[in-house]
């Protein structure tokens, strides 16, 4: 069934009022027509060139390939619409180009930079597209000849886009465009055909859980929210992504903003909310721009605001903006943040659910959770449920980062195992490296090794080997990388983000943060009885780490040792090397680095001793040099511009 014929099926299910005030409102009343293909650009009368301007392709060049496209047109006199969209997830290939041709179906180049864009631009123009820089063309009945579909390219062949599925191709500012596809008649289907409780129950049926954390069941916490006695509710969508390496709900909203507000209200409904709250990072300046865009747009299309639809149903959705500390991604620390009150956590229960903002019962999902609702309401529970596995169904989005040769947004059925994910759909590891272990879940998930890389993607699965499913931050890692400075590195952050409440989590990963500090520290660098503290402070390592696991106060705190214990689980011997044997086998821990110089491949051009910061480096002109390993502070100045590789590093 085609996109058309979709829409029909949507609007013949809704009561004839709702379907004709949509029509009128979207589509001029004839959707069946001219108008919803128009809109989604099937029929077009000239050429339609989209640009991927989210904030990935931005920082690719995004804006000035624009500016060169430009240019082409007018010295061309070729009369063409430009169109920005969101980011399609392939953000290793931004900037990314696509071209409608009447006559011919979409086809979409990648790293289209402004030194290529003219010559890519001319070869569509004139009919016969450059193979270099070519992703494909989308399904359609007017195809390329010789260009291979884009989804038979090796990224997205294994991709099942639920909520992916509008970024990256429709217009992120238009509602019209968004409705053409049948945005809204899910929630409009929901107001006026279904009761709160069966919006509930199709929901806790699907399966879906919570995307951005523990994976609690969203139909039962909806229920659990509408169960509660007050005359008044909340709803809070969880956009402040804090974690690093993660970047899907900035790319969501950037992207597809109306799918997070039809899922809001959809939950609004459910529960008996009629205020909802999108917490969001300010430092996600496109998407708070589209964002508000998008809330206007849907207040003036009547989808938002008092009786909706003549449904009896009122709500509304405001932005409150985060300043971007870590802490205020749980639940209760976010509830205080948008009170105006410090964002620290506050002990469980009363869950929010029962007590939550201004005391008030009070649902939170994240960007994801909601994005994956319209699509059960409008293809029913089945639909999900049939995807993914006994207890984690539908799909999960994964920020792919780190050493992999194709970098980002994934979205793929729960049940698929790492090794797809890294492999088949990343295309490995770059500079064909050995694959050593992926980081998932962010600073409160864990590392897997490569014995654990056919691990299927699920929540009970990831749990299982000392990780979590988080938001979905997945870095990859090569042999290069050392795993006690991750742990270090994460540790770190945990440790600056504290919110300083519960002393476990606040001394706590201090004291371990030093721990891992000793460890990576060279002896020359060590004071009296720094060596002896050392010892002392790696014997307790792995009980300290289960300490701040059992006793500190939120979430946030009992999983900010899992980094610690994931690497010592499955990479002990890294951390023993690193210990006995004040090595680091990776060579990525500076201070533990010892430089010396090959005395037959030295020609004395004094070069390394010049750059060198603490005079080190000793040795005639034109005879052999040497390396005090005293005052080397180990800064690798002397290995860069050695131009005879004489520089020995152990």
């Amino acid at each position: 069934m085609n996109i058309q014929q979709e829409l029909k099926k949507q609007l013949s299910a809704l009561p004839a009022a709702a379907a004709e005030r949509f029509s009128s409102a979207f589509f001029g009343g004839s959707p069946e027509d001219e108008t919803a293909p128009v809109l989604r650009r099937e029929k077009i009368s000239k050429p339609v060139i989209y640009i991927g301007a989210g904030t990935c392709g931005l920082a690719a060049g995004a804006a000035k390939t624009r500016k060169k496209i430009e240019s082409v047109l007018k010295a061309k006199n070729i009369d063409a619409e430009i169109v920005e969209v969101g980011c399609i997830g392939f953000c290793s290939g931004e900037p990314l180009v696509d071209f409608a041709m009447p006559g011919k179906n979409r086809i979409s180049f990648s790293k289209v930079l402004e030194d290529n864009a003219e010559k890519i631009a001319e070869s569509v123009f004139a009919g016969s597209p450059l193979k270099e820089n070519l992703l494909g063309q989308f399904e359609g009945p007017l195809a390329w000849e010789g260009v291979p579909f884009i989804n038979e390219h090796p990224f997205f062949s294994r991709q099942k886009r639920i909520v992916l599925k509008n970024c990256g191709i429709v217009d992120p500012l238009s509602i019209e465009e968004y409705a053409a596809r049948g945005g809204y008649l899910s929630f409009i289907k929901a107001i006026t055909r279904m009761t709160p409780d069966e919006v509930c129950d199709c929901v806790e049926k699907s399966g879906l859980r919570g995307r951005g954390g523990g994976g609690f069941p969203t139909g039962k916490k909806w229920k659990l929210a509408k169960a509660a006695d007050s005359h008044e509710k909340y709803l809070i969508c969880n956009a402040d992504e804090g974690d690093p390496g993660a970047f899907m709900d900035r790319a969501v909203i950037e992207g597809d903003p109306h799918r997070v507000i039809e899922g809001m209200c959809i939950a609004g409904y459910a529960i008996g909310a009629n205020k909802a709250y999108v917490y969001i990072r300010a430092e996600y300046p496109l998407a708070v721009k589209n964002l508000k865009k998008a809330l206007a747009d849907a207040r003036a299309k009547g989808l938002l605001g008092e009786n909706i639809y003549d449904s009896g149903f009122d709500f509304d959705i405001k932005i409150k903006m985060g300043a971007g500390a870590f802490v205020c991604g749980e639940e209760t620390a976010l509830i205080h943040s948008i009170e105006g009150k410090r964002g620290m956590p506050r002990p469980r229960p009363p869950y929010p659910a029962a007590r939550g903002l201004f005391g008030k019962p009070t649902v939170i999902n994240n960007v994801e959770t909601f994005a994956n609702v319209a699509e059960i309401i409008s293809r029913g529970y089945e639909y999900f449920s049939s995807m993914g596995t006994a207890n984690s169904k539908g799909t999960k989005v994964f920020a792919l980062s780190g050493t992999v040769k194709r970098t980002g947004l994934v979205e793929i059925p729960m049940g698929t195992t790492l090794k797809e994910i890294i492999f088949d759909i990343g295309g490995g590891i770059e500079k064909d490296r050995k694959f050593k272990a992926v980081q998932i879940g962010g600073p409160s998930g864990g590392c897997i090794p490569e014995s654990g890389i056919d691990i299927q993607v699920d929540y009970e699965s990831l749990k299982g080997a000392g990780a979590m499913m988080g938001s979905g931050g997945l870095v990859v890692m090569d042999e290069s990388t050392c795993m006690v400075d991750v742990a270090k590195y994460f540790m770190n952050f945990i440790q600056n983000e504290s919110c300083g409440k519960c002393i476990p989590c606040r001394e706590g990963t201090k004291r371990m943060l030093h721990m891992l500090e000793a460890i990576t520290r060279s002896r020359k660098n060590e004071k009296t009885q720094d060596a002896l503290r050392r010892f002392e402070g790696i014997i307790e390592l792995e009980d300290l780490a289960k300490v701040i696991k059992e006793t500190s106060l939120c979430g946030l705190g009992q999983t900010a040792p899992n980094p610690v214990l994931s690497t010592l689980r499955w990479f002990r011997d890294e951390y023993e090397s690193h210990i006995f044997d004040r090595k680091c086998p990776a060579g990525a821990c500076a201070d533990m680095l010892e430089y010396s110089i090959l005395a037959d491949k030295c020609k004395g051009c004094t070069l390394c001793a010049k750059q060198c910061p603490t005079q080190a480096i000793k040795g005639a002109p034109k005879a052999p040099h040497y390396i005090i390993a005293e005052k080397c502070i180990s800064c690798g100045n002397c290995k860069t511009v050695c131009k005879f590789s004489a520089v020995k590093v152990s």
